[in-house]
């Protein structure tokens, strides 16, 4: 098992090296700077979903998963002006890889001009569009995509925790709110177990993802602070 682990996380840590001389520099999108209120409740979100999060894939999978403790930084271009990006919940199982999204917004969520984008709906009744959080998490997927063994299938999931939010019908599956979250996990297995696909081993996958990620104490709160300073105005995750 031990020389598996090794031998994959070797095998994502040469694609990533190799990819970085042809890789774009990766650019923000534009949009105001998030406020430390927002922050705040963005954090409060990613905690209800962390929960969540966890107490499903413990019903699906047992002990067979592993769950990132809190946002994890994805370094995708190093030696770039922004060579990381957050993802909020990074989740491995037997069945897929998540790069999960949480939204804690109020409001009528729904279908924006294209897909990459959704309107929301205020209390008041004005309607503001906003970047979809499929297009947010779409450079994450695709650079895992780039660098991990095709086998293991990378989805992009985006969960709106907020009790004052409602979601149309006609938004995409994997945009849910948090009461979805356990249903969209157990079909999501099933697919996977009928179409006869490749189990991930957990293990494996983590020590890969782990070899493309910024753990340094403090790193989050750095790329943040980058962000809200930067003069390059970026779209708000929270």
């Amino acid at each position: 098992m031990h020389w598996i682990i090794l031998a994959v996380a070797g095998y994502v840590a040469w694609r990533f090296v190799s990819k970085q001389t042809s890789a774009p520099v990766a650019r923000p999108a534009s949009s105001s700077d998030p406020t430390l209120r927002s922050e705040q409740s963005g954090d409060e979100g990613e905690a209800n979903v962390q929960a969540e999060l966890r107490a499903a894939l413990s019903w699906l999978c047992g002990h067979d998963f592993y769950l990132h403790d809190g946002p994890l930084l994805l370094n995708h271009a190093p030696g770039t002006e922004f060579p990381t990006a957050e993802v909020d919940h990074l989740v491995i199982t037997p069945f897929g890889i998540f790069v999960v999204e949480t939204k804690n917004w109020t409001g009528l969520i729904m279908p924006g001009h294209d897909d990459s984008s959704v309107e929301r709906v205020g209390s008041d009744g004005r309607s503001e569009a906003r970047r979809s959080t499929l297009a947010q998490n779409r450079s994450k997927v695709r650079f895992l995509r780039s660098i991990l063994p095709a086998v293991w299938p990378v989805e992009s999931i985006a969960v709106f925790p907020n009790r004052n939010c409602e979601l149309s019908p006609e938004l995409p599956v994997n945009l849910m709110g948090i009461h979805d979250l356990r249903q969209w996990l157990r079909v999501r297995m099933a697919l996977h177990e009928q179409r006869g696909r490749v189990r991930i081993n957990v293990i494996s996958a983590r020590a890969a993802l782990l070899t493309l990620a910024e753990t340094a104490p403090g790193a989050i709160q750095r790329h943040r602070d980058k962000l809200r300073k930067t003069p390059i105005k970026v779209t708000c995750s929270y």
